[in-house]
């Protein structure tokens, strides 16, 4: 007879490692930290607000996790290089990275936002790259050592469907995408995992981005429309996908609202 006492967690392969979180003083970046944490996974939180930071490391520790609060700003390089050093520290070597900060500034192209191209930019791609640059050789070491690693980037369906008013926000994350697909023929070989998730229209800050009253309210009528996704939607996931055997990738994952098209 099967009881719940002896129904094993479908994440239970997670507890024990370590995982690093940008974005992860709100929406799905939290929403994943406390999701991996709950399932005894170590977390690094990586975001700009401190204070954010330290409340939910405290409440991750309080229902016996493990959480180190790291405040860095991906956007400049020796914020993240400071900030790998101290996970580094604490931590030891990193086999678990998710990519999900991330900002959404849309606007018409002729309005000629430079300053919001540059932030999406600087945080979207850059800010994922300096990440992957310091964290990738502690991915390829724990595969090496016969471990399972993970990099999951969170792109967005606007990847690759066009959404008018969203073209440098949609390169963006198509640059991401692009991203993902190629470093699996770079990390594939050494037994690292890359995931791509793009999610559809999910209720996170991204939408209190948004300075245009117009598209704001948009927003606010999509998600009327079609009951967008929550961020612990995401977060499900992110756990399912690096829980897996580590032979199976789950290298593409588009996950949208059932009554998005």
């Amino acid at each position: 007879m099967t009881t719940t006492a002896n129904i094993q967690s479908p994440y239970a392969a997670l507890s024990g490692r370590t995982a690093l979180i940008t974005g992860a003083a709100s929406g799905m970046g939290e929403a994943t930290a406390r999701l991996l944490a709950a399932h005894g996974v170590r977390v690094a939180l990586l975001a700009r607000r401190a204070d954010r930071l330290a409340e939910l490391a405290a409440e991750i520790e309080k229902a016996g996790g493990s959480a180190l609060a790291v405040p860095a700003d991906l956007t400049g390089q020796a914020s993240v290089d400071a900030a790998a050093d101290r996970v580094h520290a604490a931590y030891g070597t990193v086999d678990l990275v998710v990519n999900a900060a991330g900002v959404m500034l849309p606007n018409p192209i002729a309005d000629g936002r430079a300053d919001e191209w540059q932030r999406m930019l600087d945080t979207n791609v850059t800010g994922a790259l300096r990440v992957i640059r310091a964290f990738v050789p502690d991915l390829i070491a724990a595969a090496g050592t016969g471990g399972t690693a993970d990099l999951v980037n969170i792109s967005s369906i606007g990847a690759h469907v066009p959404f008018p008013n969203y073209a440098v926000y949609g390169a963006t994350k198509a640059a991401l995408t692009y991203l993902s697909q190629s470093l699996r023929t770079e990390l594939g070989p050494h037994d690292v995992r890359v995931t791509n998730l793009e999610p559809g229209l999910t209720d996170t800050e991204l939408a209190s981005h948004v300075d245009n009253a117009d598209l704001s309210a948009q927003l606010d009528g999509m998600f009327e429309e079609l009951a967008g996704l929550a961020a612990d939607d995401i977060a499900d996931l992110i756990a399912y996908t690096t829980s897996r055997p580590r032979r199976v990738n789950l290298r593409q994952v588009i996950a949208l609202p059932t009554r998005q098209a």
